[in-house]
């Protein structure tokens, strides 16, 4: 199966290692971060899986170290929901968009963890591919061309301006997204 994550960066990733795809993990990762605690936020019963990801979000941009309980993170993440096979698949909006936001950590904490540039490939065609789905479904949108931008941006170094436009860049498609979601009948 091929990858949407474009050529160089994923030679840049393979000649990188370390700081360079923890880096590129986080970064992918905080990005699609709005997408699982927006949609996720406030459902019974998954505060829990809420508060996982966000910390475990921003332990990933300590990117000078490997997360000692990274593995511990993973076992938890992989009980989500999202990551449980479901023989009706999935359908909704906001169930698309949290699944690719924590099949997105998944390969995120893994790569920190071992710093293989394959699961850092994963990451960033987990997000790409979101983003390719919400241009399908918004006119004019240009997400995935903007996924690719900031993951080549995400090999600069540049920590503050990557984590910046990340949060923009995050923001963003949570609001797209929202916008997306059948309206709720007032009672």
């Amino acid at each position: 199966m091929g990858t949407l994550v474009e050529g160089a960066v994923e030679q840049a990733l393979r000649d990188g290692r370390g700081l360079a795809v923890r880096l590129y993990v986080a970064a992918c990762a905080e990005r699609m971060a709005p997408l699982f605690v927006g949609l996720r936020a406030g459902e019974p019963g998954r505060a829990a899986d809420v508060d996982l990801y966000v910390e475990s979000v921003n332990n990933l941009w300590l990117a000078d170290t490997p997360l000692a309980d990274a593995a511990e993170r993973l076992r938890g993440l992989e009980r989500f929901p999202e990551l449980q096979p479901d023989e009706e698949g999935i359908t909704g909006i906001a169930d698309t968009y949290a699944f690719f936001a924590a099949l997105c950590m998944r390969y995120a904490l893994l790569a920190h963890s071992s710093g293989n540039a394959d699961d850092a490939v994963s990451c960033g065609h987990a997000a790409l591919t979101a983003m390719g789905m919400l241009d399908q479904n918004v006119a004019g949108a240009g997400f995935q061309a903007d996924e690719q931008r900031l993951q080549s941006l995400s090999l600069s170094g540049d920590a503050a301006g990557l984590w910046d436009a990340s949060v923009v860049a995050g923001r963003e498609r949570f609001r797209v997204v929202v916008g997306r979601l059948p309206r709720q009948a007032s009672s």
